[in-house]
């Protein structure tokens, strides 16, 4: 958009302030060969401008991944569908219509980082679940324990023995 309005105004005055070639073919590619080198001379320096823009485009896309993927609201395959469009219409703005500038490399950069961050978010779920069970499991087996030394202690003791043996166990947090 801008690039493409700096592009076009740089060319319009070279237009306007070029003698007329008229007839003279030399001329005319003269005028040809100076207006591609004009717009060679600038495109260079918008593109590197242009690739400085898709890598604040993607960081902003994936903040945007991030915090939409923390809200429990939607899935992480949401976020990252729109973080990409966000990410495909602003990088589709900024592209100069007419340039052989692209923006695949950066869009397959972002999903890459996207999906890395999504399986390593499934796995540290995977891995709490499983801390979970593993907890619940031993605490069952500790309260079957309990049980039992309950049931000793009244076949041994009876109700009125002046012993009480307990047992207590706290999972650390």
């Amino acid at each position: 958009a801008k690039a493409d309005a700096i592009c076009n105004q740089a060319l319009e005055e070279f237009a306007q302030n070029a003698p007329d070639a008229g007839d003279d073919a030399l001329a005319a590619a003269t005028y040809d060969r100076k207006l591609e080198e004009l717009e060679a001379a600038l495109d260079a320096p918008l593109q590197v401008l242009y690739l400085r823009q898709l890598a604040i485009v993607r960081e902003k896309a994936l903040q945007s991944y991030r915090a939409s993927s923390r809200s429990s609201e939607s899935s992480d395959y949401e976020a990252m569908l729109q973080a990409d469009s966000m990410f495909q219409r602003e990088a589709e703005e900024a592209t100069r219509e007419g340039s052989d500038w692209d923006y695949a490399t950066e869009r397959s950069y972002l999903q890459s980082v996207m999906n890395d961050m999504a399986q390593t978010s499934k796995k540290l779920i995977d891995v709490q679940m499983k801390s979970a069970n593993q907890q619940s499991t031993a605490m069952q087996y500790l309260q079957q324990q309990q049980q039992m030394i309950q049931q000793l202690q009244m076949q041994l003791y009876g109700q009125s023995s002046p012993w009480n043996v307990g047992l207590a166990y706290r999972i650390p947090d």
